[in-house]
């Protein structure tokens, strides 16, 4: 079975250097002009030499009217070539992969940014008032937007990255399309399956042409969005059948939405999941499903913390490359773990309780567990900012002052954003 450390060989020919995957994260370190910034170049830089082999960026939008929040970088015509170069230099400083991933929020665009995004349908975010109520895409929107992700993608191969992710996950353009809850089309992007599997694999063929068949292109796919009604289990094996008949080099497994937050381990149903959200890897008996009807390498992202959790995952046969996220926060250097000198990566959410009960008990109340999470979130945001910015992380810094800085910040650079955006 294969170790951490060990290499591995993807379908078109790229080597991954270890089993370790930083997952994507969003950064909000671009500048009103939603370019990548020296403090991006910084970031990556610390998470290379920390000895991740493949390093996922947050979302790089495809389209600048809509932002999945201030502060992300956008390739839409705005410039901003060299900085990319050096974004893309600094992260692969180590000999690692650096991945792009690439993304359309959809519906979930914030107000701030947006007070009408576009969407598949009109099906709106109940979500204390965050989202504007969507406009159902046109078929030219469609093809359009596809010919963003496929653009984006050539620009990252142009300046130096090493592969793309399509983001396909997360309640997030792809993913709505995917979910019969989010769309109610009737042509052929909606209703059957097929259909609502058609944009992300006209995606992924329009992506492949514009790369070519040597550069690496991996998908972030739910396992499920663990709401009734919407993209099940069962759905996505399916996907995922298309997505290994499709040819992509890597499909990294997640799940969840901002209205199901199954992405922190939480409001999972009753099966595999539910009963393993408080373990490591809680997506990783969906994964075992998914390696039943795929060809491709598997990777997993979800809980994972501790050495011998992943190097049993890996032994499974269940997956072959782990992910992992908010650890890589406040320890960027994983060299320890990869050589089994250190048992285990920190859990801030297990010691410091975030995002349960910091705006009241965890319960089914949908504005409280979306504030507990947004806390989360944000603290997390602060530690990016201290690698970014060269500091070591603190992890004392009191949660909710860092949530009310960090949402005054987010305001005042979506004004500015928005003035700059009038005057173009």
């Amino acid at each position: 079975m294969p170790s951490l450390n060990e290499p591995l060989q993807l379908p078109c020919g790229v080597t991954l250097p270890n089993r370790l995957l930083k997952s994507a994260m969003t950064e909000g370190l671009a500048n009103l002009n939603d370019q990548a910034t020296p403090r991006l170049s910084a970031l990556y830089a610390r998470w290379a030499e920390g000895g991740t082999g493949t390093l996922v960026t947050g979302n790089v939008m495809v389209d600048r009217r809509f932002l999945e929040r201030p502060g992300n970088v956008v390739i839409d015509g705005n410039g901003g070539e060299a900085a990319l170069q050096d974004w893309a230099k600094a992260g692969t400083s180590a000999n690692n992969q650096l991945w792009m991933q690439i993304n359309h929020p959809g519906r979930q665009c914030q107000r701030q940014v947006s007070a009408q995004p576009l969407a598949p349908s009109d099906v709106g975010i109940d979500l204390i008032g965050m989202f504007g109520r969507p406009k159902p895409m046109t078929e030219i929107d469609i093809k359009q937007t596809i010919n963003r992700y496929a653009k984006v993608a050539a620009t990252a191969k142009a300046t130096g990255f090493t592969g793309v992710q399509i983001h396909a996950a997360h309640g997030y353009l792809i993913s709505q399309f995917l979910s019969p809850l989010a769309n109610t089309r009737g042509d052929q992007w909606g209703g059957s399956l097929e259909n609502r599997a058609r944009f992300l694999l006209d995606t992924v063929a329009a992506v492949r042409d514009a790369v070519g068949p040597s550069f690496a292109i991996s998908v972030k796919l739910n396992s499920a969005d663990f709401s009734k009604g919407g993209f099940s289990h069962e759905d996505s094996l399916q996907v995922a059948e298309w997505l290994s008949d499709a040819g992509i080099d890597l499909l990294e497994i997640s799940g969840g939405t901002y209205e199901k937050l199954a992405l922190m381990g939480d409001d999972t149903d009753d099966t595999a999941a539910g009963s393993s959200q408080h373990r490591e890897a809680y997506f990783l008996k969906y994964a075992e499903g998914i390696r039943k009807v795929t060809r491709i390498p598997l990777a997993i992202t979800g809980g994972f913390r501790s050495h011998a959790a992943m190097q049993q995952a890996l032994d499974s046969g269940a997956l072959d490359v782990v992910g992992i996220g908010r650890p890589l926060c406040s320890q960027p250097d994983i060299k320890p773990l990869l050589d089994g000198q250190s048992p285990s990566l920190p859990n801030w959410e297990k010691e410091l309780r975030l995002g349960a009960g910091w705006f009241g008990p965890k319960s089914s109340n949908q504005t409280i567990r979306t504030l507990n999470f947004g806390a989360a979130t944000q603290w997390y945001y602060r530690q990016i900012i201290d690698l970014a910015e060269g500091r070591e992380p603190n992890t004392h810094t009191g949660l909710l002052r860092v949530m009310l800085k960090h949402m005054l910040a987010e305001r005042r650079m979506a004004t500015k954003r928005v003035k700059l955006l009038r005057t173009v």
